[in-house]
């Protein structure tokens, strides 16, 4: 890494750090009523929206009618997105004519921008009208974000009330989530993305006449534009010539923006946010990698303040980042030091000496290497997914650096509020280690924590690595699997294993080089996403009404202080050492024997 990296990399965590603190206090003051400002100026609008859904914002409701109102949204939101997508052609603003979205896709991608996860097996300027991106999409991008910020909510309430039966109103939740963080926030960065020349229009595409004509294999479509595989299932081609070339425009900015944002991740274009459109300049591309984490960030010190001790919250972020930090750093150099294998060309020089700016295959020549490994790395941390390098195409070890980080559960930062939650199970399993060492109770934040909440804890820790590792092995074993595979051995692997981490956790990023839009990964990777999600939720909701019937517990000369480097430490360990007991196994037969021969070679 050279110095402007280093600056860079300062830089980035640095604007971050020292937007936690305003932010965090904003939130704080959303959710406890107290943000008089913004009450005023809208105010009258999340009364028009109680009215009108007849909620009663003043009634509470106990975890299970919380949880029951959280499926039922999710399961409506499913049903409207798929939908839209089948019958799309016969909707407005449509100017390019697209067809109906095939049904396994749009099972797929139904569920996957319901559960935040934005694994998307399409190319969305190909496939998606300016309706469906909008209507579907992108109103799923604000909801399921909201619908993520809301069981950390009630979570917070269990810690703090006492001998209370309630969590608080889901509705009222959802609509503040939306109306006074996302919305805002994400009209200041849609405007800036604008500004840095990201589109936002509803014209049809724009056309360019070519100096030279050009000839390219391009993929056989059917009569609904959908792609056409041939009989081991990999889509078909055909040479074409072309004399000139479309450029899809749409309402682009507003999607990028809450897709960041909302750690949503599902990018307009097919490339995400490697597009020139979607991601202009060194400016926009700063923006966007700052909003991916910016929630999750804050949402600590909410976290701390809602529970009446801002160092908790700065605990919590400390773990985050002693974790992101160094795997960041692993990621950059390993993207730097270059590919060995070009010695095989006979070259008598070293892969730094050959590739002087790093291993620039997969990323954009604009970006550079320190732009788009921060990315990968900051995208898998939370489950965003977006990207804008081709992580397929980073060496070994610079790939291993993103799953891995996905398979930590994603709770370094992780997603709008459910990265909070998932780390607090880890802070109540480590609670747990901590009093069985001391042989007394444990206890966090003055709750006693006993045998329902550590199940509660254990089933939304281990689920996400069940459906990964289960996902996986079916399959490597059954010819459908292997069909997606586009390059064999070790990266062939690694591209399935990557696949299922992603939709096992909510991420939505990828291995392009697997073909996941067919029927057997759009329903495998569908059903991952739906139960990652609400066997995630549900256990904490539970956790959260059970936390909130407890009285408090004064702290005594066994407690742990859960604010202390110390905790920091043993919550640092306790995500870890979970990740890689899980996943090792399968990493070494990827990503680590990929690297062996790697360097073998290049020897």
């Amino acid at each position: 890494m050279n110095a402007q990296s280093w600056i860079q990399f300062v830089l980035y965590f640095a604007v971050l750090l020292a937007l936690v603190q305003p932010l965090g206090a904003f939130m704080a003051r959303v959710f406890t009523g107290q943000n008089y400002g913004s009450q005023k100026a809208l105010g009258w609008l999340e009364r028009g929206i109680y009215r009108i859904g007849g909620v009663d914002a003043k009634e509470e409701m106990p975890w299970t009618r919380y949880a029951m109102a959280y499926l039922v949204f999710h399961v409506l939101g499913i049903l409207v997105v798929y939908a839209l997508q089948r019958t799309q052609q016969w909707l407005p603003l449509n100017p390019l004519g697209l067809g109906a979205v095939s049904a396994d896709s749009s099972f797929n991608t139904a569920i996957s921008f319901a559960t935040n996860t934005n694994w998307q097996g399409y190319g969305g300027e190909s496939t998606m009208s300016y309706f469906t991106q909008m209507i579907a999409l992108a109103v799923q991008n604000f909801l399921s974000a909201a619908a993520g910020l809301v069981p950390i909510m009630a979570l917070i309430r269990g810690l703090v009330r006492k001998q209370i039966s309630t969590v608080g109103n889901f509705y009222v939740d959802m609509v503040r989530a939306t109306l006074y963080v996302l919305l805002p926030l994400a009209f200041v960065l849609a405007m800036a993305l604008v500004w840095q020349g990201v589109p936002q229009t509803f014209a049809p595409s724009a056309k360019a006449t070519l100096l030279t004509p050009v000839t390219a294999d391009v993929p056989v479509m059917d009569a609904n534009g959908q792609p056409v595989n041939d009989p081991d299932g990999k889509p078909k081609t055909e040479s074409k010539s072309f004399t000139e070339q479309e450029i899809a425009v749409g309402p682009v900015a507003s999607q990028i923006a809450i897709k960041q944002l909302g750690t949503n991740g599902g990018g307009y274009y097919n490339v995400n946010s490697a597009h020139p459109l979607e991601n202009p300049t060194p400016l926009s591309n700063f923006l966007e990698m700052l909003s991916i984490i910016l929630i999750p960030g804050a949402l600590c010190y909410t976290y701390g303040k809602m529970v009446g001790n801002t160092r908790q919250g700065l605990a919590l972020l400390a773990a985050m980042l002693v974790i992101l930090l160094p795997l960041a750093l692993i990621c950059t150099q390993a993207e730097y030091g270059g590919n060995p294998l070009l010695a095989k060309l006979g070259v008598d020089q070293t892969a730094s000496a050959l590739q002087p700016g790093g291993n620039m295959e997969g990323k954009e020549l604009r970006l550079g290497v320190v732009n788009s490994t921060i990315w990968a790395s900051v995208t898998t941390a939370a489950s965003n997914g977006s990207v804008n390098s081709m992580h397929d195409s980073f060496t070994p070890i610079g790939g291993l650096v993103p799953m891995f980080l996905i398979q930590l559960g994603e709770v370094v930062f992780g997603g709008v509020g459910s990265g909070l939650y998932g780390m607090l199970m880890f802070a109540i399993i480590g609670v747990f280690i901590a009093g069985l060492l001391v042989g007394r109770t444990p206890e966090y934040l003055g709750k006693k924590i006993e045998s329902f909440e550590v199940k509660m804890a254990s089933i939304a820790i281990l689920i996400p690595p069940m459906l990964v590792l289960i996902g996986t092995a079916v399959a490597v074993m059954v010819d459908p699997g292997k069909a997606g595979v586009s390059n064999p051995g070790a990266h062939g692997f690694s591209e399935i294993l990557y696949g299922f981490t992603s939709a096992g956790n909510n991420n939505g990023s990828a291995f392009a080089g697997l073909n996941a839009n067919t029927p057997f990964y759009n329903l495998m990777l569908g059903v991952s996403m739906f139960i990652a999600r609400f066997w995630l939720a549900i256990p904490v909701l539970a956790i959260a009404g059970s936390l909130a019937k407890k009285k408090l517990v004064p702290a005594g000369p066994g407690t742990l202080p859960t604010d202390t480097p110390l905790f920091v430490a043993l919550l640092v360990g306790t995500v870890l050492l979970v990740g890689a007991l899980t996943f090792v196994p399968a990493l070494v037969l990827g990503p680590v024997v990929e690297h062996l021969q790697m360097i073998g070679v290049g020897q």
